[in-house]
């Protein structure tokens, strides 16, 4: 949902997260360079990585295959050197699976782009860095078929020096989808869940089998790690497939995401209770104590998503390149240790994951759970969620509740493989809010 942030003189969207199934894994990505059709960073040195829309830092790495909007992919790397990196493209299937496509199938033009030209080293910073970026599709780079790629980084030239892969979409509407948000039947969950309930029409070809030829996955707030996947559907009527009443997509409404301000570090900002500089001359931010909201009314503030803007408001010049680092402290009250898992900070400046990064720890002395967080400046959302060590998955409403009135965006894809091809298309997208003021 679009709106107006009032802390900052930006046009922004909106939030909130179902309860959480971020992958839990180690960060041994960083030590296995074997390359993952996800969103990984496989080595330490590279921070603050972006993939968005052009224009919109806050929307999700989806574009029309046939329409002109290009994605954005730049990133640190705190080594401070050049180095010679370059990119390249995978075609997956609906499933993240790698296709059995070869290059010259779904991309017209070169299958790799160095960087040896898009870079910029960082100035005015104590933490020096190297700020690379790229643009595409370009004239010579163009995608020819719609579905799930995935872009990734490599060094040297050697694809097993693998840096970053993220996901991104292209998408070609041969299909409408009509959807809405309302308050599940029964029980309690009307109150603090959401339902989705959705019908593709307008499919202008024969679907032998819709119930096994469309592959629809419905993500909230952008993020793959609560993406509900290969939902059936309920009702067919001539060329239109319905999907309602469905268990598996009534969401946990959650709350607004918690946030804090690092645009500036000389003067206190929202939710910062103090910067200073270590004996190395690192600048450290605390960030204030946070409260537990989950027997508290639910009140709206926008936020943008969990997502995080990039931003320095002592300089004039460009913040990807004068924006600092920030070593950033966290602690979460609570009066003793959690039995049934642990603590982890959740959001985009934790690329969603739970693991050793976004992992925090109890301290007994100060009965609470802390960690920090080495941040760029800028204006940051993020969560709390518990996960305990038996299972998959994470819950935030432990400390933030969750309430059918948040506000949350929506992402319907629905994928489609005609007979006799090879790969999955996606034949319809579409984007929508709860946000019903």
């Amino acid at each position: 949902m679009k709106c107006i942030l009032k802390l900052l003189p930006v046009v922004l969207l909106c939030f909130s997260s179902n309860s959480v199934l971020a992958q839990q894994e180690t960060d041994d990505d960083y030590v296995n360079q074997t390359l993952k059709y996800d969103n990984i960073t496989y080595k330490s040195n590279i921070r603050t990585v972006q993939f968005h829309q052009v224009g919109f830092e806050y929307l999700p790495a989806i574009i029309d295959l046939y329409g002109k909007e290009q994605l954005e992919l730049n990133f640190d790397d705190l080594d401070g050197e050049h180095k010679q990196y370059s990119i390249a493209f995978v075609y997956c299937n609906a499933d993240w699976s790698p296709s059995n496509l070869m290059a010259s199938e779904y991309l017209d033009g070169y299958s790799e782009i160095n960087l040896n030209n898009n870079f910029s080293y960082s100035m005015n910073t104590f933490q020096k860095y190297t700020y690379y970026n790229i643009i595409f599709p370009l004239n010579n780079v163009r995608f020819t078929k719609s579905g799930n790629y995935v872009v990734y980084v490599y060094e040297n030239g050697d694809r097993q020096n693998l840096v970053l892969s993220r996901r991104f979409m292209v998408y070609d509407n041969k299909a409408k989808i009509q959807a809405s948000v309302r308050q599940p039947i029964a029980g309690e969950k009307q109150f603090s869940q959401q339902q989705i309930d959705f019908t593709v029409t307008g499919i202008n070809y024969v679907l032998n089998n819709p119930y096994k030829d469309l592959h629809v996955v419905v993500m909230q707030n952008h993020r793959w790690d609560n993406a509900v996947t290969d939902v059936k559907p309920t009702f067919l009527s001539g060329n239109s497939v319905s999907y309602s009443l469905i268990d598996d997509l009534i969401f946990n409404g959650g709350n607004e995401f918690r946030f804090f301000d690092i645009r500036s570090t000389r003067f206190l900002t929202e939710r910062i209770k103090e910067f200073y500089r270590d004996k190395d001359y690192r600048i450290h931010a605390v960030v204030m104590n946070e409260e537990n909201r989950k027997n508290k009314p639910y009140l709206f503030y926008n936020d943008i998503n969990g997502e995080y803007l990039i931003r320095n408001t002592e300089t004039t010049g460009h913040p990807d390149t004068e924006a600092d680092y920030v070593e950033v402290h966290f602690f979460l009250p609570y009066a003793e240790p959690e039995p049934k898992g642990n603590f982890y900070i959740l959001g985009r400046l934790t690329d969603w994951r739970m693991n050793k990064t976004s992992k925090m720890t109890y301290n007994e002395k100060r009965f609470g759970y802390e960690t920090s967080l080495y941040l760029k400046q800028g204006y940051y959302n993020y969560m709390y969620v518990l996960s305990g060590d038996d299972y998959k998955g994470g819950d935030h409403s432990i400390v933030d509740g969750s309430h059918f009135d948040t506000e949350n965006e929506y992402d319907i894809l629905v994928y489609h493989r005609q007979f006799g091809t090879y790969h999955d298309q996606l034949i319809a997208h579409k984007r929508f809010s709860s946000f019903k003021r």
